[in-house]
């Protein structure tokens, strides 16, 4: 085994243990962690994030496993050696790589941690697991066990998703737990779609058009960003198909005053403004500094101008951007984030039941305070990646009975599934994250 390959899993193993015991976003330890890597190319580092991403995906069920072979929890200083366990039991479990490679180097990998005497643990522990994986699955008998195995999501989130979606939970959750496909914005101010398809052809990179998008597209293949033919350019944006379906729900019009809430990273906002052929006099919101430096650079990225201001959208007062009327506001709120779990799998980890509750009661601020500043017969788009009824039905029909001047603009598509309060999109192993849509709109004053 290579001290590389002890590397990458031991870098894996340090970004779970951030995750899963130091409440750390995927995302943020990712961040952190590349600097340390300096030694690791594109493609080692590539697997460094298939370990982290696949480990989390499956926790639930990987945990499960650790409790078979490991009779006492660690200590709480060595939890990244229990998620490098994790790590080795995904090779084997979910890659199913040669064991006398996975297992080496993630045997190794304990010694670049500095937990040299752990060898034997680790080796042990896996080696059971190959020789007896059967028998030790089949000695589970706690019911919210045998489920985390089989659907390897949280029981709590598992249950909700059973009651929301008797018909359709099995789906959503085999979808959740696939790798997301990769989708183009193409910006017709720069390229058509057309020409930007031509160009990935040439490039060797398979993709076809999306039939209910003008300007997206659909990767067959995984490929960076950076990989992609004109991204430093501005001629192209990834952007999943459901945030695609935003513009078209806000039906903006060149010249229109608009305001995006909750604006970053800007893939939502840009898409507006590149229909509108940047004519839209663009507000965008961001409560967050750092994202709101992400939110400048997307713009600038793409050759987009937008009126930014670092605010939360929850507390207008006196601020500039809150004396204007908007004749479109889209607000895409903050959520659970259980649509896009295949994107995040870190929300499996650490999300809980007790937090539907903050969140929803967030979202009916935003709500309340935005209203005011739109127009009479503006339009207000309310957006959450999340598919739990209290963030979205239950949010808009409560929000309806506060506001007498709010109507239900109705949703006209052949797409997604069309409930009392707006319209979902599911999550699809080939298709779109899972998103919830509601239009209102404000009856004009007697």
């Amino acid at each position: 085994m290579t001290e590389l390959g002890a590397v990458t899993r031991a870098r894996a193993a340090q970004i779970v243990a951030q995750v899963r015991t130091g409440g750390h976003s995927l995302t943020a330890a990712l961040l952190e962690m590349q600097p340390t890597t300096a030694a690791l190319d594109a493609r080692d580092w590539g697997f460094v994030q298939e370990l982290t991403y696949g480990t989390l995906r499956y926790l639930p069920r990987l945990e499960v496993i650790l409790r078979q072979l490991v009779a006492r929890p660690l200590k709480a200083t060595d939890q990244d050696l229990a998620a490098l366990l994790l790590v080795g039991l995904y090779q084997l479990d979910r890659l199913q790589l040669p064991a006398h490679a996975a297992v080496g180097a993630t045997v190794a990998a304990a010694r670049v941690l500095d937990k040299p005497w752990a060898t034997g643990l680790v080796n042990g522990s896996l080696r059971r697991f190959q020789r007896d994986s059967t028998a030790l699955l089949a000695q589970v008998t706690r019911t919210d066990d045998r489920a985390a195995l089989q659907w390897s999501f949280p029981t709590w989130l598992l249950n909700r998703l059973q009651t929301a979606w008797p018909d359709d939970w099995q789906a959503i959750v085999t979808a959740s737990n696939t790798r997301a496909p990769l989708f183009l914005r193409t910006n017709p101010l720069r390229q058509t779609r057309a020409a930007y398809l031509a160009e990935l052809t040439a490039a060797g990179i398979d993709a076809e058009p999306l039939p209910d998008q003008p300007t997206g597209l659909r990767v067959l293949e995984s490929v960076a960003a950076s990989r992609l033919p004109g991204y430093s350019d501005g001629r192209v944006s990834v952007q999943d198909a459901g945030a695609q379906q935003v513009a078209a729900l806000l039906d903006c019009q060149p010249g229109q005053l608009v305001l995006d809430a909750c604006a970053a990273p800007g893939g939502k906002a840009a898409h507006l403004q590149e229909l509108a052929a940047n004519q839209l006099h663009l507000t965008a919101l961001e409560q967050a500094p750092a994202r709101l430096v992400t939110l400048r650079e997307e713009f600038a990225r793409l050759g987009l101008t937008a009126d930014m201001h670092c605010a939360d959208a929850s507390q207008p007062g006196d601020q500039i951007w809150a004396t204007r009327r908007y004749d479109r506001i889209l607000l895409d709120a903050p959520c659970s984030g259980t649509g896009v779990i295949r994107r995040h799998p870190d929300i499996k980890c650490l999300r809980r039941d007790r937090d539907i509750t903050a969140v929803v009661a967030q979202q009916a601020r935003l709500l309340d305070a935005l209203w005011p500043l739109l127009t009479d017969d503006g339009i207000l788009l309310y957006v959450t990646c999340s598919l739990l009824p209290d963030e979205n039905d239950h949010q808009i029909a409560a929000f309806l009975t506060r506001h007498a001047d709010a109507d239900l603009a109705p949703i006209s598509a052949d797409w997604g599934v069309t409930t009392a309060h707006g319209r979902y999109l599911l999550p699809t192993a080939a298709g779109s994250d899972g998103f919830f849509y509601a239009r209102l709109q404000r009856q004009r004053s007697p």
